[in-house]
This record gives structure tokens, sequence and C-alpha cells, in this order.
């Protein structure tokens, strides 16, 4: 049984408390203690929340779940000053009413009382600041957060769009067809994309089943003869049974995909059946990615284990980046690599670029192409399929004050 979102995050923060072992995580170096000191001279001032509009740069349709997206998400971000004027800003991963909460409890704090370099945020009380407390940490230390991970990853990181939807669905009333997905498919590919993740599913919700399973295998297969150099990779949002999935891989034939992500509800079996599948159809590169969803962590961790899964998906942010640098070591232990959950917005697929080329063990990013008048991106680099991180200090992004 899956564990609600609510339960999900208070489990992650009970274990992010004082005292966890550093030897779990990847990215300590040597440079910790002086970077300790350096942020001891820093207390906590004050804190400001805001929310900023990001743009996606067309409209979003529908998954096997969920309905039309629209045009992109507004996000609540927090900024953290000290006493010395430095400034560092993210996310906020908790409830906005809970800032003045948040001041209260670490105004006057060294920022090394709650934040430690080589680990991440030092208290479970701090967590809704985890993703803050990293850019001011790499302000203060003026180092890019990749840097204070260890840059054990490489430049820059293989990074799919993660926007082709059932816009061939849309609008309702007079639907576009195949070309509209056409369409969005070589917008991306000229943004820079060497990658594509399309979703699939249509059958679950939005067309009858039979209709959904062949508009399914149409797109991926139009699509694999349109743009034969591009990595198709696709996500079923659990919208189908393991018998519904294979006759999807069936009717696809020889096109080859990247990744299978969240074809149908996780379960041992059917994990089992479709590896057998792949590996009896020849088709072992095709790697298997789940966790996105309100995941049983535990379960998770088992079919990463007995090699059912290759991928782990756990959300940047709502698992947590101080997580996510304790678990990657474990990944890496177990033989399996990691692509964090993204989708939404453009300040996740930045923080993971960071993760990649710190820690490294990310197979790709997804990415989500946005505009936003309150915050400057403009410093990441998409090339050739790849996302390159600045070396700017901290996550390198600008919060501005419009």
């Amino acid at each position: 049984m899956k564990m609600n979102r609510r339960q999900f995050l208070g489990h992650t923060a009970a274990i992010s408390a004082v005292g966890l072992n550093p030897c779990l995580f990847a990215g300590v170096t040597d440079k910790s203690e002086p970077w300790k000191k350096e942020l001891a001279r820093h207390r906590l001032s004050s804190l400001d929340v805001k929310t900023v509009q990001l743009k996606w740069p067309r409209h979003v349709g529908k998954n096997s779940r969920t309905g039309v997206h629209g045009w992109g998400p507004r996000e609540t971000v927090c900024r953290i000053r000290t006493d010395q004027g430095a400034s560092g800003w993210g996310q906020l991963l908790a409830d906005p009413r809970k800032a003045e909460e948040i001041l209260a409890r670490f105004k006057g704090a060294p920022i090394s009382e709650i934040f430690d370099p080589a680990i991440g945020i030092l208290r479970a009380d701090a967590r809704p600041l985890d993703l803050a407390l990293h850019d001011l940490a790499g302000v203060i230390l003026n180092i890019p957060v990749y840097e204070m991970l260890g840059s054990q990853g490489p430049d820059a990181t293989l990074c799919y769009s993660g926007m082709i939807y059932f816009d061939d669905l849309e609008p309702q009333e007079n639907p576009a067809g195949i070309e509209q997905t056409l369409k969005n498919c070589r917008q991306d590919i000229d943004y820079g994309y060497r990658q594509l993740k399309l979703k699939i599913g249509r059958g679950n919700r939005w067309m009858e089943k039979e209709a959904g399973l062949r508009r399914d295998i149409e797109v991926t297969r139009v699509i694999a003869a349109a743009f034969p150099d591009i990595d198709i990779l696709v996500d079923g949002n659990d919208g189908f049974t393991c018998e519904e999935f294979i006759r999807y891989l069936e009717g696809i034939g020889d096109v080859d995909l990247f990744w299978i992500e969240e074809p149908f509800q996780e379960t041992r079996e059917d994990y089992e059946k479709l590896r057998a599948w792949l590996k009896k159809n020849k088709k072992n590169k095709t790697l298997l990615a789940d966790g996105e969803s309100n995941p049983d962590q535990a379960f998770i961790t088992e079919l990463l284990k007995d090699g059912l899964l290759d991928v782990n998906l756990y959300d940047v942010s709502w698992y947590g980046f101080t997580q996510w640098r304790a678990l990657m070591g474990e990944l890496k232990k177990m033989g399996v690599t990691a692509s964090p959950h993204a989708w939404g917005t453009a300040l996740k697929t930045n923080y993971i670029a960071h993760l990649a080329a710190g820690l490294g063990n990310i197979v790709t990013i997804e990415g989500v192409t946005c505009t936003c008048e309150q915050v400057d991106m403009s410093r990441y680099i998409l090339r050739e399929g790849k996302l390159v991180p600045p070396p700017a200090p901290g996550f390198g992004m600008t919060l501005l004050d419009v």
C-alpha cells in the first residue's frame, strides 16, 4: 500500500534530523571544515516569501490521469538574508503561512547550526528551507552548489523534454490531431532537446480503451519515424494494466525506447512480467523508471535492488535535496541510477542539474521549458541535448525584484 504525500513528506523530514551519518552522503569533501567556519560567521536575519509565475512555451494538455495542465505554474519561493548581507533563495517546501514560524525559530542562528555543506540541512524543522539554504551557502562560499557536492559528475548531462502530452486531443471540441504533437516535438528539438518523453495511456480516461491504445501506438510510431535520431521515453502515469502495456509494446514493434516510466501501478509480479518480455524481445537496453507518484519507499528500494527497476524517480523537491544527497550514494551501491522528478517548473530542472554535476549517477534530467519575468535562469545552457549548470555561486539563478 502506498503512503499518501503528507505521510511521505513527514517520513523524509523526520530522517533529515540532526545526527545523520556524514558517511552516507556522496558529497562530503575535505573542504567541509573551513566552509563550516565561513557559514558560522553568518546569522539568519530575515526571510521573505513571494510567488513567481512560470510560463511554458505552449499550452499543455492531458496525461493518462489528469486533465489539461494549462500554461504554467505559480511557485512559492523563499529568500533568506544574513546579518552579513548575503542572500539565497529557492522553492519554499511548506505552506507560506509557516514562514513566520520558521523565522521565529531560526532568526539569529548561525547558518552553520542549520546547514552543513557536506550534508545539507541539519534539522528536520529546517526542511522548508532546504533549497534556499543550499543556494545561500553557495553564495556565502562563492561556489556553485555542484562544487559543494564534490563535482563528481559530468559538466553536462542528458536532458529530455517532459512536455509531450495529449495535445492531439485538444481542443476538445475540435481536436488538433497528431500533427499538433509532431509540431510540439519539432519545437522542443529546435529548442535543443535530443530526447522526448511521450505521455501515453489515452485509453485510461480520455478515449475508449482500444481506440486509446491504437492512438498511443500510432503517436509513438509516427514520432519515431519523423525524428529517427531522437531518443524516445514513454510515461504511462500508471494508466495501463501490465497486459495492456505489453500490447502497446507489441504494437510499436521495432521502435526502441530509452525508458519506460510508470506504465502501471507497481507490483512485483507485473514488473517481473515486463522485464521478462523486454529480455525475450531483446529490449534489454530499455530502462524501467518508477517512484514519482506517492511512492512506497521500501518497495521501490526492493524493486531496484532486485533488478526490476533501473531508475529512481523521487521528486527533487518534496523528497528533498538533502535527502537526495544521501540517497545517491545508496543507489550507486545498488548499481542503479536516478532521474529526480521535475515536472512543472524549470527551477526543479536546474536543481537537478547540480545534483548531476555534483554527484553523477543521473541518467537524464527532466527538462521543463519555462520563462519567468521574476527569475533570471539565463545562465543555464541546453546544448545538443545536454544541460550545463552555471559556475555561478549557489544555484546560479537570480530572483528579481519585479
